[in-house]
């Protein structure tokens, strides 16, 4: 039998998430970097996000938040623009629902964009509003 030379298992990797309950300095946009709310996840490390700027864009998750910052439908983060390519982008920094809100307070991020909502269609926008009313009457034939 090998011995186990390691320093453990899997549950290491995990390890201790101690940074969520930290206040961590409010971070703003600078030149080459644009806010945008997650529309859709793609998978392998990718995303569809909605720029404030109105640009859909696909979004690659760097490798430093690669599987230690879970990133979901409806989260605003950071990205970072590329010169090279305008529908393409990096995703920098992913915000709080405080730190959303914070921005949103701000004016960094306009008041029409939805904070903790979720997935972001814009065709879905006026489905909420649908719904259908019976009378006591037709109840009663059925």
């Amino acid at each position: 039998m090998p011995k186990n030379k390691g320093k453990g298992g899997k549950n290491r990797k995990r390890g201790k998430n101690e940074a969520d309950d930290e206040k961590r300095e409010l971070v703003f946009k600078e030149d080459g970097q644009e806010y945008a709310q997650v529309s859709r996840m793609l998978g392998n490390g990718r995303c569809e996000a909605l720029c404030i700027d109105g640009t859909k864009r696909l979004c690659h998750i760097r490798g430093k938040m690669h599987k230690k910052v879970w990133i979901a439908a409806g989260d605003i983060v950071l990205v970072g623009l590329r010169d090279y390519q305008d529908d393409k982008a990096d995703v920098i920094l992913k915000y709080m629902n405080d730190e959303a809100r914070l921005l949103k307070a701000y004016g960094e991020i306009p008041d029409t964009v939805r904070l903790n909502e979720g997935v972001v269609d814009e065709e879905d926008a006026g489905a909420q509003d649908d719904y259908i009313q019976f009378e006591d009457e037709d109840i009663d034939k059925i």
